[in-house]
């Protein structure tokens, strides 16, 4: 499998934001968001086998047993499944932050999923595949990106029309396009079924940091 990096950091995002965690960064994406913050991932990488990844994840995690496969898009990668596995038989926990545009099947079940719905704004709205709403489980969570007022809108309908209330939804408002206090007072506003989050690490190290 293609790996751009694999590094130890706090996770930004998600209900697990806050936590220590390993990333493993795969290389490359069949999207194009325009607000997206990896596109260094796009291309490079590095070739490594499952077991060249899972000894460096062990080397750089000092212990950490959450563990982020992210990407690009990291089920691109023909091993994904096979690594998600080995992690979960070392006892890690294993999160997968995907684009929500290649079927789930691929991960194992104990995978915890994290999967975007593309918002109109990202550009890519026509890539959701939502037959993967059928696969997420209870400890699986969605996540909007939201651009603007039309993005926040049609974030609501969308919840609506596919039966999302009682799942775990994350609303992230994109950096430097929408504030967090603006989508904070649209939540309130409307009683929002979801979370808001913002991406910590860019709080931390700053947007333009790659590697944390």
């Amino acid at each position: 499998m293609r790996v751009t990096e694999i590094f130890l950091s706090i996770q930004g995002e998600s209900s697990w934001a806050g936590s220590p965690c390993v990333f493993v960064r795969t290389t490359g994406c069949h999207l194009r968001c325009v607000w997206c913050d990896s596109d260094y991932a796009f291309y490079g990488g590095t070739e490594m086998s499952v077991p060249e990844v899972v000894a460096e994840l062990e080397r750089i995690g000092r212990g950490c047993k959450l563990v982020e496969l992210t990407g690009g898009e990291p089920l691109l990668q023909r091993e994904i499944g096979e690594l998600a596995e080995a992690l979960l038989e070392c006892g890690y926990t294993v999160l997968c932050e995907t684009s929500g545009s290649i079927a789930l099947d691929r991960l194992p079940k104990q995978t915890i999923v994290i999967m975007d719905i593309k918002c109109p704004g990202s550009g890519e709205v026509e890539r959701n595949l939502w037959e993967n709403l059928e696969q997420l489980g209870p400890d699986d969570e969605i996540k909007f990106v939201i651009k603007d007022r039309a993005d926040y809108e049609w974030t609501r309908l969308m919840i609506e029309e596919r039966r999302l209330r009682g799942r775990k939804i994350l609303y992230s408002p994109v950096w430097g396009e929408l504030s967090l206090k603006q989508l904070a007072e649209w939540m309130l506003e409307d009683n929002a079924p979801a979370r808001l989050q913002t991406q910590l690490h860019h709080h931390i190290w700053g947007a333009e940091t790659a590697g944390v």
